[in-house]
């Protein structure tokens, strides 16, 4: 998977990370070895679901310590990333905010000991660490996989108080995606907008294929993705393999449009060879507060242009 934005510089961003927030709980903080000068984040682990089933999932908090004044930033990454997509925009925003991220059930330092990789599993996930994080009203940030996770905890009650706002880059809903698609199949003359989205999702029939995936990870892919993301992704392409495939069940598929009541930025990169800028077209039927914003870039955007990222993101109410 060759990125055509990769980062310009080492290591996909600035060598040095910021100091990590303060250990709350009274505890040491376990290094999680992102940093290029030594310091490390406070990390902890998230354990959702039953003994021998669910996941335990780590979390990782940078930055000042949340409270007036302070606006804490939860950042959910993608496929086949982990937290440290979002460390260079980290390395820029430690100074005025509250940043968590969190490796996914699927990637990084987490641990998945069921194989449940339903939308609703992966919300359940992102509201235990809410929980875990406990600070009410958090702007939430969603990439790729992280942002089709995004959009159905805003469409969820529990979001009420918990998620002040959400911004969404390059990850649809999946039930408006849905909506989208049948609309364009009813409209001849919408035919090819149609095509043009289908080519681009090529993938996500070929990820539902046993074997052949993994192979093409192992042998082809997974060596050129590291050389244009400038780090090493381990398991994640595998083991991320589960997301798609969980897409064959209906009820992984997440929940059916219901209003979203909080505001929602969504960016969309018009280089991102992964998805049409069209899809945007009906958002604002069920998102009450919507702001649409355009940038000059690839799928990637948030790792490889970190400063226009975080202009963004300070720029948010």
């Amino acid at each position: 998977m060759e990125r055509p934005d990769a980062p310009s510089g080492p290591n996909a961003g600035p060598s040095g990370v910021p100091a990590p927030a303060a250990d709350r709980s009274g505890g040491p903080g376990r290094g999680s070895g992102d940093s290029g000068d030594g310091r490390a984040p406070r990390r902890r682990t998230v354990l959702v679901g039953t003994p021998g089933q669910g996941a335990e999932l780590a979390v990782f908090e940078y930055g000042r310590e949340p409270g007036p004044g302070v606006p804490t930033l939860v950042l959910v990454h993608g496929y086949p990333d982990d937290h440290r997509v979002y460390l260079p925009v980290i390395a820029l925003l430690a100074a005025t905010h509250h940043l968590v991220t969190v490796d996914t059930r699927n990637a990084g330092q987490s641990v998945a000991v069921s194989r449940d990789y339903r939308i609703s599993v992966l919300v359940d996930d992102l509201f235990a660490v809410l929980d875990a994080v406990a600070v009410p009203g958090v702007h939430l940030v969603g990439h790729d996989w992280g942002s089709i996770q995004g959009w159905a905890a805003v469409a969820d009650p529990r979001s009420e108080g918990r998620i002040a706002r959400f911004t969404s880059i390059s990850g649809p809903d999946l039930g408006h995606f849905r909506r989208w698609t049948r609309s364009r199949l009813r409209t001849p003359g919408r035919w090819p907008e149609l095509a043009d989205q289908l080519l681009r999702s090529w993938y996500i029939g070929a990820f539902q294929l046993p074997v052949l995936p993994e192979l093409f990870w192992q042998l082809a892919l997974r060596r050129r993705y590291e050389r244009s993301a400038r780090r090493r992704v381990g398991g994640d392409p595998l083991r991320g393999l589960a997301l798609y495939r969980a897409l064959r069940s209906p009820s992984g598929l997440g929940p059916r449009l219901p209003a979203v009541t909080v505001p929602v930025h969504v960016v969309v990169p018009v280089k991102d060879p992964f998805l049409s800028p069209a899809l945007v077209e009906g958002l604002g039927a069920w998102v009450e507060d919507l702001r649409v914003t355009e940038v000059d870039a690839g799928h990637w955007w948030p790792e490889t242009r970190p400063a226009d990222f975080a202009d963004l993101l300070r720029g948010e109410p």
